[in-house]
């Protein structure tokens, strides 16, 4: 009998997010064209007598481990779907993804503990299922349990597939410090009064679709931009030295202050990063490739 299941959970890098108005719920409408990205944090779940939750990797000390993190809270919408009562499991997260950096790792913690849970226990829940569950999480974690390429709107919960005609290289600049996605939407509400209807660039779509990096450079986008550098002034310095060093484009990821380069190769994105860990203005440049696979089981 499995006593113990490892899923392997993609980082996200959303390569437009339009962003319009506060709703009356507090949310916003998106259109955000997720990319999940070759940086993972693996998930293990174990049986054992109580509920429990550990964290080790870069920047676990900020990581809760009580039942307010977000794979916590999947492992009991899962048990009390499925009438198990309080699960005695302890999760085990293997961070690789940056925390708080606006790569959707508490997300991708939280597909992956649904789908490691739903292994251990048998509960054979539909990918229907699974995605309604994700939903109510969180607006990224339905796009962490399929990974690939997908449109989200609504809150950016509702995915619609996309096609990716070739492989795309990235840079994350990892900063020192985080940001507060509430903080950073109050922000652009405050700075975009009168935000637009957003709408899924039809450009961008297409240099997916062909695979085609120097398209997909000139129309990534990020309405969440100037609020994450408004809050964190220096993210522009991390901005301008990757440019400088010949990256395609540069971008806020998310909500940030993780920075995103779009490289034209994979020998080009190794020397953006060595160009900005040189500069001083993030703490650590990490390579990924996308797209990505969604949550896999790796074991169990």
């Amino acid at each position: 009998m499995t006593t113990s299941v490892t899923v392997r959970v993609p980082a996200k890098v959303n390569v437009q997010l339009a962003v319009g108005p506060a709703r009356p719920d507090g949310f916003h409408d998106l259109a955000n064209v997720f990319l999940a990205v070759g940086l993972y944090d693996e998930v293990t779940v174990t049986e054992t007598d109580a509920f429990s939750l550990t964290c080790t990797g870069p920047g676990s000390d900020q990581v809760p481990l009580d039942r307010t993190n977000l794979a916590a809270r999947a492992a009991l919408a899962l048990a009390e779907r499925h009438g198990l009562g309080d699960p005695k499991v302890r999760i085990h997260i293997a961070k690789d993804i940056p925390v708080a950096g606006g790569m959707a790792g508490g997300s991708a913690d939280a597909a992956g503990a649904l789908v490691a849970c739903d292994a251990l226990w048998g509960t054979n829940a539909s990918r229907a299922e699974l995605l309604d569950i994700c939903a109510e999480l969180g607006s990224d974690v339905p796009f962490s349990l399929v990974g690939g390429a997908a449109l989200g709107t609504g809150r950016g919960e509702r995915l619609e597939p996309l096609d990716v005609g070739g492989e795309f290289w990235w840079v994350f600049a990892v900063a020192d410090g985080g940001l507060s996605t509430p903080a950073v939407y109050r922000e652009f509400d405050r700075l975009s009064p009168d935000a637009p209807a957003p709408v899924a660039s039809p450009a961008l779509l297409d240099a997916l679709r062909t695979g085609d990096v120097a398209a997909l450079a000139a129309s990534v986008t990020n309405d969440l931009q100037p609020a994450a550098l408004s809050l964190f002034p220096s993210l522009k310095s991390t901005l301008d030295a990757g440019r400088g060093a010949g990256a395609l484009a540069a971008l806020v990821s998310g909500s940030g202050p993780t920075t995103a380069f779009l490289a034209a190769d994979e020998a080009a994105a190794r020397a953006v990063a060595s160009a900005l860990v040189a500069s001083g203005t993030c703490r650590a440049a990490r390579v990924a490739c996308s797209p990505a696979q969604g949550a896999v089981l790796i074991s169990g």
